[in-house]
């Protein structure tokens, strides 16, 4: 006659004594939390239990591959940092070109293109590699951004660009201005203007022209919003997990060479709602008066990339387009206690 096992009444059977395991997601290359090794049950520890309702306390067994990112000072600190630097060459280049031989506006487009080329091989595996308020919205809105990020980083990238303005317009030599003022005023801030983005009579076709022709509102909101979505939208795609990323700092810096190019007669080339900012704070008047254009149109040229990724993309993964995760196996059981 067969003997049936018996549990007794109130012991643990196996499956309740089995820790739970974090549920995988997928990063763009490699699973971010699977259980590799499988853990013995006897050796889990007991959760303890929560003081609190807002805590949500699992058992990580050996074996388990967990993700370490920057921490969000870092990310901020790298964000603030690859801003200035953008802005600093940038806008420097532009402030002095008619007194050096960089190419005027060619020099201009491809003094921004490189600075956000070597930015994002410097610290974009920290931080994504942003340096721009409307890049951070299209990742937020494509889902590859937490939007908890979204303000912290605008706030890190307008005081980057800030800081580097300040520093061009406190290196002007005094006499400079006057020198090329041909009689009109004289002032490191007119000097300056011309650095700023503007449209109507302060678009550089209405500069250059003296008036005899200028791009109007209309023409600067389209060029604006269209070159920010062919931007972002390259970045967006270039940074997808499925894409080749060996050359994505190569292909992000020539797009924006290109799209600066393409918008420099029309309103001076926006594209980034920090070095519009920047500019404009040591400026004439006007340039803050006009700026309120360069954070919509780009902002909205963003979302226009952003939407169209998430329909023709698969489903996106945080990764915060250039950041990098780091890797590490938990040798053993960990409990995780979530607040």
């Amino acid at each position: 006659m067969s003997q049936q096992n018996q549990t007794p009444e109130g012991a643990a059977t196996p499956e309740d004594t089995t820790p739970d395991v974090a549920t995988p997601t997928e990063t763009p290359e490699e699973v971010v939390v699977e259980e590799s090794v499988a853990a013995p049950a006897a050796a889990a520890p007991a959760a303890p239990a929560a003081d609190q309702d807002d805590e949500d306390t699992f058992v990580l067994p050996a074996g388990t591959v967990v993700t370490a990112g920057p921490g969000l000072a870092a990310r901020l600190g790298a964000e603030a940092f690859g801003t200035f630097f953008l802005v600093l060459v940038g806008v420097g280049i532009a402030l002095y070109s008619a007194f050096s031989n960089v190419g005027g506006g060619l020099g201009v487009a491809l003094g921004f293109g490189v600075a956000v080329l070597a930015g994002i091989v410097a610290v974009g595996h920290v931080s994504g590699g942003h340096f721009n308020p409307a890049v951070t919205f299209g990742a937020c809105l494509a889902g590859r951004t937490p939007f908890a990020d979204l303000l912290p980083y605008w706030l890190a990238q307008v005081v980057g660009g800030a800081l580097a303005a300040a520093v061009l317009f406190l290196t002007v030599p005094s006499g400079l201005p006057g020198l090329v003022s041909q009689g009109e005023d004289g002032s490191v801030r007119a000097f300056f203007s011309g650095t700023a983005n503007g449209f109507g009579e302060h678009s550089p076709l209405a500069r250059l022209s003296q008036g005899g022709a200028e791009f109007g509102l209309v023409a600067a909101l389209l060029v604006e919003v269209i070159g920010t979505a062919v931007f972002v939208g390259v970045i967006l795609g270039a940074t997808d997990r499925r894409a080749n990323k060996q050359h994505v700092p190569f292909a992000v810096g020539l797009t924006l060479t290109v799209v600066l190019l393409l918008a420099m007669p029309v309103t001076n080339a926006s594209i980034n709602p920090a070095r519009s900012l920047a500019a404009a704070i040591f400026s004439d008047s006007w340039a803050l008066q006009q700026v309120w254009l360069f954070w919509v149109a780009p902002l909205f040229g963003a979302a226009i990339a952003a939407l169209v990724y998430r329909a023709f993309a698969a489903e996106p993964v945080e990764d915060s387009l250039f950041a990098e995760d780091e890797l590490y196996v938990a040798e053993d059981d960990v409990v995780v206690v979530e607040r």
